[in-house]
């Protein structure tokens, strides 16, 4: 899937399906040092208020649920253009109530913010952009998400599942399915040594993520 130069809502999978594809990698990066109090967190990950990434440097993204079918995509990469614009784009204009809007001013009063984006009624949108605006973000920090080969990947990788081409299918099939169990995934994964001491870390993961369940 490519995703334009700045991003158009259609580019996006659907909420759903971003959601499992992006959970299925913050699982597998899952480790019980990284949810320990105060440690600062890179990569890819999920708690509470959501899923997340963070590549402590060109790139950060949120993603909430906010009830029913509704979710929230925010975030920033350096070559998002929207809050060096003159005049500035309000990234809120025609936002639904239901967003966090305090965060997210807060995100836009600290300068923290490249785009917004929500989902609800199966569609994605975002405020409209001026015609001189050449990106958003979208592209370089969701492309990795957006585009099933390259999901398909990084869960094989050896950083991840290191697993075959065969069993990621598998692994993310499952994931977008939600039907993903703990026995599921250690069956589908190599079992390095590290592996072994964080399956408790990643079948937590697994639960917050929810793709063990409809």
């Amino acid at each position: 899937m490519t995703i334009n130069r700045p991003g158009l809502p259609g580019d996006l999978p659907s909420a759903q399906t971003l959601w499992a594809r992006w959970a299925l990698i913050a699982v597998l990066e899952a480790t019980a040092e990284d949810e320990e109090a105060g440690h600062h967190r890179t990569g890819t990950w999920v708690d509470d208020r959501g899923l997340h990434l963070d590549d402590s440097g060109c790139t950060w993204w949120g993603f909430a649920r906010r009830g029913e079918g509704r979710y929230v995509l925010f975030g920033e990469d350096e070559s998002s253009d929207c809050k060096w614009h003159e005049p500035p784009v309000d990234m809120l204009a025609g936002a639904p109530a239901w967003l966090p809007h305090k965060k997210l001013q807060d995100l836009l009063s600290g300068n923290e913010l490249g785009c917004v984006y929500w989902f609800e009624d199966g569609a994605w949108a975002r405020a409209p952009y001026p015609g001189t605006l050449d990106d958003d973000g979208l592209d370089c920090g969701m492309s990795r998400f957006a585009d099933r080969g390259a999901v398909l990947r990084t869960v094989a990788d050896g950083d991840h599942a290191a697993t075959s081409a065969h069993d990621a299918e598998a692994l993310l099939a499952h994931a977008e399915n939600h039907r993903l169990t703990p026995e599921l995934l250690m069956s589908l994964t190599n079992d390095p040594d590290w592996r072994k001491r964080d399956q408790a870390a990643m079948t937590r993961a697994l639960e917050r993520a929810g793709l063990n369940r409809p």
